[in-house]
């Protein structure tokens, strides 16, 4: 058997929680269109008879605007020194730039196994890939690449087998039945904080944290859930409530909806808007709502 640890590491917005999700075969990351969606590190475990793939969810690669982006940076660094290979996921639809290659080569100069996955080759021109197959060699990139398509299953099977070829033999590092590190509450929060990137416009969502207080199961099977959405203006917290509420209903509806899929049970659900001037770029707060070093 093989097993080992993958570093998952692209650009923000390069579909790598998408790809993980379609690897593990289920789903232990939040997927959303905006950059900034995966703030954590997430294990997804893929486990097969003849292998166990740890795979780690990294933040997007993103110019730090404050602390809590710096930190996600340092997470994604810290987390590539730790590994036994590394997945460098390329959006091949937004193109090849001298930015990607350079972001190519530093991870390729780790002294690790490098995969590159090229991603969303469903959404365009095939005759695009072989030449910037051809630019990431001539360049140096030092890694054999993998056309894919996340959404529509391509190549993925192939890439799975070439990861599996990097590790080393080796035994199960989770037991066969566990797809991820994170607790059931940590997918809570991160459930309702998915459906606010999906619903909200421009920079609210990124400035928004989830606490959760009351996660609980009752004996008629039922979960208890109260939770804080955090924001850092006041005027961000009146839209995020809408007109008479109207906005906040929505949302809480849709993020309740995938938590009873994912609880495999009814949830009742409290919703509460709180404002923490500034939160991003405060120790203190940023460790209390669970980022830290």
């Amino acid at each position: 058997m093989r097993s080992g640890y993958v570093a998952v590491i692209g650009k923000a917005n390069a579909g790598k929680s998408t790809l993980l999700n379609v690897l593990v075969g289920e789903k232990v990351a939040i997927v959303s269109p905006k950059p900034q969606t995966t703030r954590d590190r997430i294990l997804g475990v893929l486990t097969r008879e003849d292998r166990q793939i740890v795979f780690a969810d990294t933040p997007g690669l993103y110019r730090a605007h404050n602390a809590l982006t710096d930190l996600m940076m340092r997470t994604t660094d810290d987390t590539a020194k730790d590994v036994d290979a590394i997945l460098y996921v390329h959006d091949g639809h937004a193109g090849l730039r001298e930015e990607d290659i350079s972001l190519m080569k530093k991870y390729c100069n780790l002294q690790l196994p490098v995969l590159i996955a090229y991603t969303k080759i469903d959404i365009m021109p095939k005759e695009n890939i072989p030449p910037d197959i051809k630019r990431l060699s001539d360049e140096g990139v030092n890694a054999d690449v993998y056309p894919v398509s996340a959404r529509k299953g391509q190549n993925v099977r192939r890439l799975e087998d070439a990861i599996c070829a990097l590790l080393p033999e080796g035994e199960r590092v989770f037991q066969e039945d566990i797809v991820s590190d994170r607790s059931e509450k940590f997918m809570i929060s991160e459930l309702m904080r998915e459906k606010i990137l999906l619903k909200y416009d421009k920079e609210i969502p990124h400035g928004v944290a989830i606490v959760v207080n009351t996660f609980e199961k009752k004996e008629n099977g039922v979960y208890d859930i109260n939770l804080d959405i955090v924001c850092e203006k006041r005027n961000h917290k009146a839209i995020l409530i809408g007109k008479q509420g109207k906005a906040l209903k929505e949302v809480a509806s849709f993020a309740r909806q995938d938590m009873e899929k994912f609880l495999g049970a009814k949830v009742f659900l409290t919703v509460y808007v709180k404002v923490k001037e500034d939160w991003r770029d405060r120790e203190g707060l940023m460790r209390e709502f669970g980022y830290h070093d």
